[in-house]
């Protein structure tokens, strides 16, 4: 499946396009919409972890991604390795107290650093104006708690990039990721009769999973996400055959999970609606 580049995006509005057995889209934000390589919370939670003087990796912060931000510092703790860190530093396992300390520390370091990683994906913008043209609504997810998307989406906005609703990783009583909360939340939001007319897109198998578990059709984003994790300067700067070889990993982990569709990014996003278009009129649902 061939990517649409920016450019071609930006003239998709004035083609005739039947999106019409869709009825919304329903986003990640960190290294879907914004914050190519999901950044923003990878490199907070070293830096939190270090502040208690635990040495975690950038693979290790990476590896619980999706989940949501108390859930993935708690997801952490179980590392065998961050666990006998903390063990030796403390004397003791780590407990739901200790989560609750970290995350603590967590909270506004992210919220003063996320409005650095608010720049709107390639394509994103286009893609997003392009759906709405076409009549689907936009919804969102996020693992980051209110407070932290508070401080990104006005950002966002500012750059083009804005949902018809957003739900945080910390508002529903019900959980976060995997689960469908809140992809079912946007459902019920923005009044979409069906679940199995949504699509949901991440970059991460959390997010996949959640998609799956709400009965919609589900896209994975390996390039622009926590899978790969390229900064912008380092995408541009990687060899080739390096960026094929990490973007291969990403596919198949995504793939694995369950993901309908998996390509690179945003980018890439209105080729899939068209087919999986193509695949309702012949009667098909995503659970098939």
């Amino acid at each position: 499946m061939n990517a649409i580049t920016a450019a071609e995006i930006q003239t998709l509005d004035t083609q005739a396009v039947d999106l019409s057995p869709l009825q919304a889209v329903i986003f990640d934000w960190a290294g879907t919409l914004v914050d190519f390589g999901s950044l923003a919370p990878t490199q907070i939670f070293v830096e939190a972890f270090s502040t208690f003087g635990i040495t975690i990796t950038l693979t290790q912060a990476r590896g619980p991604m999706g989940l949501s931000k108390w859930d993935h510092i708690h997801q952490l703790l179980q590392d065998p390795s961050i666990a006998a860190q903390w063990s030796s530093k403390f004397g003791r396992n780590p407990s739901n107290a200790d989560v609750d300390d970290i995350y603590a520390r967590f909270m506004p370091m992210q919220i003063a650093k996320v409005g650095e990683f608010s720049a709107p994906i390639d394509g994103a913008v286009q893609v997003l104006q392009w759906l709405r043209a076409n009549g689907l609504k936009v919804g969102s997810c996020s693992g980051y708690p209110r407070e932290v998307l508070n401080q990104l989406l006005p950002q966002a906005a500012k750059a083009g990039i804005c949902a018809d609703h957003v739900v945080a990783g910390d508002e529903l009583s019900s959980g976060g990721r995997p689960g469908p909360y809140m992809a079912l939340a946007n459902v019920l939001a923005l009044g979409i009769s069906n679940v199995r007319a949504c699509v949901k897109v991440d970059d991460t198998v959390p997010g996949i999973e959640e998609g799956l578990n709400a009965g919609m059709w589900t896209v994975g984003l390996s390039l622009s996400g926590n899978e790969v994790g390229y900064s912008a300067e380092e995408y541009s700067k990687a060899p080739t055959a390096e960026i094929n070889a990490r973007v291969a990993v990403a596919e198949a982990k995504l793939q694995k999970s369950g993901a309908h569709y998996v390509v690179r990014s945003i980018a890439d996003l209105p080729t899939v609606l068209a087919d999986i278009c193509e695949r309702m009129r012949r009667g098909e649902a995503p659970a098939g």
